[in-house]
C-alpha cells in the first residue's frame, strides 16, 4: 500500500447535493467570514474596517453528456462538498451559482462558482 502521509495536493472530488461531477481543475474555496481593509488618513493609520464576506467554492467541471449548463445555472440552496487530497473536506450549505457558466468546446471545461 502506498504511503500518502505527505500528499498535499493534486486530486479532489466535488459533489452537489450528493451528485458527483467530473472536476476538470481549478478547485478553489474561500471560507473567510470577513474582509478587513486598513483605514488610513493623512496623519497615519487610523484602524480598519470589517465587512462580511460570502464564502465560495468554485471549479472547472468536465462538460459530459449528462451535464447541462442549465442545471448549474438553476442551482440554488444546494450543498456543495469538496474533498481534497490532504484530507480536508469543505462543505458549503445553502449555496447558489454566481457568474455566467461558460463552456470551452476544445477541452469541454465548464466554469462554475457557488456562494453562500
Amino acid at each position: 500500500m502506498a504511503d500518502t502521509t505527505n500528499l498535499l495536493a493534486g486530486t479532489a472530488t466535488l459533489t452537489v447535493d450528493g451528485t458527483a461531477y467530473m472536476l476538470e481543475g481549478e478547485l478553489k474555496y474561500n471560507v473567510s467570514k470577513v474582509t478587513r481593509e486598513t483605514m488610513k488618513g493623512m496623519d497615519g493609520v487610523h484602524g480598519y474596517k470589517e465587512t462580511p464576506n460570502a464564502g465560495y467554492i468554485s471549479g472547472r467541471f468536465r462538460d459530459t453528456g449528462s451535464l447541462t449548463v442549465a442545471q448549474f445555472n438553476a442551482m440554488t440552496n444546494v450543498t456543495v462538498t469538496a474533498k481534497l487530497a490532504n484530507g480536508k473536506t469543505i462543505i458549503g450549505r445553502n449555496m447558489w451559482t454566481v457568474e455566467t457558466q461558460e463552456v470551452d468546446s476544445a477541452e469541454a471545461p465548464l466554469r462554475c462558482a457557488g456562494k453562500a
